[in-house]
């Protein structure tokens, strides 16, 4: 049964009747051409109908090659023993031994093409034929070739379709490695805008919020100099910020190819923090080896987007922010921490406030965000860690990581 069934994808076609028809014509030219002699004659009614079968059953020669051939000897079997012209279904058995063998596998071939000759031979010995058995042990020899040929068709088409199906999964991989790039440059420029521009926003929005206050506190006894220092911070975080796209955009249109931010950013970082009310203290101690530029870049993002986030998040003015960097075994390791800052620098709250916002949030807070996501990226594109929580001995929060110099090209931080 699995033999009947082995090729039922390939359906019956106009090509597989125009075999058949063909296959039909040159054996009736054979049979009508050819001399007659001692041991053959012209086929008469039944002589033509066996050998029409024998180029009918070519039908099936690619569904069900095996009960093609099988049906090819009970056709071609009769043919023979009633001594018709001899050479005649010759054409139709070549070709379905050779669908037989085109269709594998070889062992089935190899098994079945000698046993159908030997069965033949021993049947037309018993059945007072010995001349047909003969003969057809003659012809073996082209019977095997036959064979042998649908063989070497079939490694070929194998091979063909072998190296097809590599090319299509390379083309697959290709595709798929270039979306994957693409997917990871989209996940960089993302980490890149948000940390540029949430640091900036963050801060141009502190120190607006400070300036707000202090017209809106006392305003017959204005200070101008706070006013005037908060302005100037907020253009300066605004050049800054305007530099730092410039840069990062100048990356992007030259394939990454450009400047990372390094540790000798942070102080810049510091210096912007303080501007926006934060108390900043800054310990930098890498020793005499240069650090690698991506466990660098890494770094600047952390302690930026820590610094973003102390300023964003402590609930309190002039948080005091501690940011250490240094060695530590085969790596970097940098800690910030804040204190939760001074309740009492806390700004006055908006006489309107409970109105504004009568279900007891702020109209100006802001989501969480990604943050402390994206700084786990970060330190893990270089091979590292990073722990962020609430301080275990007392209040605020920290962020410690561990960059080492080892995994430096796993990934680019920037």
């Amino acid at each position: 049964m699995r033999w009947a069934v082995e090729g039922r994808g390939a359906r019956v076609g106009g090509s597989d009747l125009a075999v058949a028809g063909g296959v039909l014509a040159v054996e009736a030219a054979v049979a009508l051409l050819l001399p007659e002699s001692d041991v053959s004659h012209r086929p008469d009614l039944l002589g033509w109908a066996l050998l029409a079968g024998s180029s009918a059953v070519l039908v099936w020669r690619r569904r069900a090659p095996m009960w093609c051939l099988l049906g090819m000897v009970v056709t071609v079997a009769p043919y023979h023993y009633l001594q018709y012209v001899q050479q005649a279904p010759i054409v139709s058995s070549m070709v379905a031994l050779f669908a037989l063998a085109v269709a594998g596998p070889p062992v089935r071939t190899y098994v079945v093409v000698p046993s159908v000759v030997l069965t033949m031979t021993a049947v037309m010995s018993t059945i007072g034929k010995p001349h047909a058995g003969s003969e057809m042990l003659q012809s073996a020899g082209w019977i095997v070739a036959v064979a042998v040929a649908g063989d070497v068709v079939r490694i070929h088409r194998n091979y063909v379709a072998a190296i097809m199906e590599r090319a299509e999964r390379a083309e697959r991989t290709r595709e798929q490695e270039a979306a994957r790039r693409v997917a990871e440059e989209r996940l960089r420029i993302a980490r890149d805008l948000h940390d540029l521009l949430a640091h900036s926003i963050t801060l141009i929005g502190v120190q607006t919020s400070v300036a707000a206050h202090v017209l809106v506190a006392d305003p017959e006894r204005l200070d101008r100099t706070a006013v005037a220092s908060a302005l100037d911070a907020i253009a300066d975080t605004c050049r800054e910020a305007r530099a730092e796209l410039r840069t990062t955009l100048r990356v992007l249109r030259t394939d990454g190819d450009g400047p990372l931010p390094d540790l000798a950013g942070l102080a810049s970082l510091a210096g912007a923090a303080e501007a926006a009310g934060a108390r900043v203290e800054l310990a930098v101690d890498v020793g005499g080896e240069p650090v690698p530029p991506a466990v660098g870049a890494a770094a600047y993002r952390i302690v930026q987007e820590s610094l973003t986030n102390a300023v964003r998040h402590t609930g309190a003015a002039q948080p005091l922010v501690t940011v250490r960097v240094g060695r530590h075994g085969g790596g970097l390791r940098l800690e910030v921490r804040d204190d939760g800052g001074r309740e009492d620098l806390l700004p006055a709250p908006r006489a309107d406030a409970h109105r504004a916002d009568p279900h007891g949030t702020d109209p100006d807070r802001r989501p969480e965000g990604f943050g402390i996501a994206g700084m786990r990226e970060r330190a893990r594109s270089v091979g590292g860690t990073l722990a962020a929580g609430p301080c275990q001995d007392g209040p605020g929060f920290a962020v410690t990581a561990d960059l080492p110099f080892a995994a430096d090209l796993q990934g680019d931080p920037r």
